[in-house]
């Protein structure tokens, strides 16, 4: 006859009851552990708009762009969020059109309110400047070159407007602060940083390079990967499953189909949702039905995850856990059904294939320069030259010795 006891045990130490329990309301928000991590970098990000504002203002003589043309995102001109560090490749390595020109190039100058061209590449990049275009020497691999590599981790600071930056906090301190509970404030910062980046320098890949991208977009992006994975992994212990993933769907499309509006960047948003997903691969809990194990009733006391959740730190103590693993390493795996096994080399292949196309990107982006004719429709529609806005074009104007159009935008 079962014991009543240890059926009582084995049911609380169920993973898939443990999910279940982990996922109900934790009560009001006050009595809720903090955060950090999101809190703390959503202040450093609103911080950081109010600093673009004032410079804006200090520039322009207005807090916002309104000339030569209106900021429907309500923020500061593209050229003063280039001067304070948004990704843009001219700034960064060697361009098509700007490093071979064989014309004098102008730029527009950060504090500009007309469609005038008055500044060079260095004063438009900022930050000590970087080497000028020079139509003596045009060649594409003239050195020096543009080196501000850090482009491609500011820009998950800065914000183009109002609009931008209350649309992607808003998710931050909902979605962003119930992940980064689930899985610990280490685990979220390493996929929120690495989705940032990995999101840029995808678009640096693939997007026109006109463009002056910035936000914190990939970063959500990585962090919705991660939603979406913990739902697929416990999708039998969901009191709504159906539900919850309409609306990650819903997320998705909504942000992908703004994302193909002129001027804006899809492509980070992609590789922002890419990275997540792999780096959910490998640092999410296996889904509920590997972690079990094939003969739990022979080994009931052996812990069953190799990464544990910080959200269950009632029933986890670290310090123990470590001690029983060092004093029984191998009871870690016994029992493991081999399903369990084939799912650990899936995580090493996940983490082996998103560092080789990381190093790909980086080196296509310094060094092969090589572009995707096809690729520019995931991040714009064939309409109204859409798809032309931010492929830099050089014309020469009445003007003698002046080129104008570098961001691809018609005079």
């Amino acid at each position: 006859m079962p014991d009543p006891e240890n059926q009582f045990r084995r049911q609380e130490s169920d993973p898939r009851r443990r999910g279940q329990a982990r996922r109900k309301p934790p009560g009001p928000w006050y009595k809720q552990k903090i955060a950090w991590f999101v809190w703390f970098i959503t202040a450093v990000q609103v911080v950081v708009f109010i600093v673009e504002i004032v410079k804006n203002s200090i520039l322009t003589h207005s807090p916002i762009e309104i000339h030569p043309s209106f900021n429907p995102m309500i923020g500061p001109s593209p050229y003063v969020l280039i001067n304070m560090g948004a990704r843009y490749v001219p700034c960064m390595r060697n361009t098509h059109n700007i490093t071979d020109a064989t014309l004098p190039l102008n730029f527009p100058c950060p504090n500009a309110t007309s469609t005038a061209s008055d500044c060079t590449l260095s004063d438009l990049c900022g930050f000590g400047g970087v080497p000028n275009p020079d139509p003596a020497h045009a060649d594409i691999n003239r050195k020096p070159e543009p080196d501000q590599w850090f482009r491609f981790i500011v820009p998950m600071f800065l914000h183009a407007g109002l609009i931008h930056i209350g649309f992607n906090m808003l998710l931050q301190v909902t979605m962003g602060r119930e992940m980064e509970h689930l899985i610990g404030s280490l685990r979220f910062m390493l996929v929120y940083f690495s989705s940032g980046i990995f999101g840029f320098v995808f678009g640096g890949n693939f997007a026109a390079p006109g463009i002056a991208s910035t936000g914190a977009s990939g970063c959500l992006f990585g962090i919705l990967a991660l939603t979406l994975l913990d739902l697929l992994y416990n999708w039998k212990q969901r009191t709504s499953p159906v539900k919850e993933l309409l609306f990650i769907l819903a997320d998705v499309v909504i942000s992908f189909v703004l994302g193909l509006l002129p001027g804006l960047d899809n492509f980070s948003h992609i590789g922002g949702f890419l990275m997540g997903l792999a780096l959910g691969v490998c640092l999410l809990h296996s889904p509920a039905s590997l972690r079990e194990r094939s003969s739990r009733d022979e080994h009931p006391n052996t812990p069953y995850s190799a990464v544990p959740n910080p959200a269950d730190r009632e029933e986890y103590d670290t310090t123990a856990n470590v001690k029983s693993f060092a004093r029984q390493p191998l009871g870690f795996f016994k029992g493991r059904k081999p399903l369990w096994w084939v799912w650990w080399l899936v995580r090493a292949g996940a983490l082996v294939a998103v560092t080789v196309v990381f190093i790909i990107l980086l080196k296509n982006f310094y060094v092969n320069r090589t572009q995707c004719g096809w690729c520019k429709y995931l991040s714009c529609l064939p309409i109204k030259n859409w798809c032309d806005v931010g492929n830099i074009q050089v014309q020469q104007t009445k003007a003698p010795n002046r080129a104008r159009d570098i961001f691809g935008i018609p005079p």
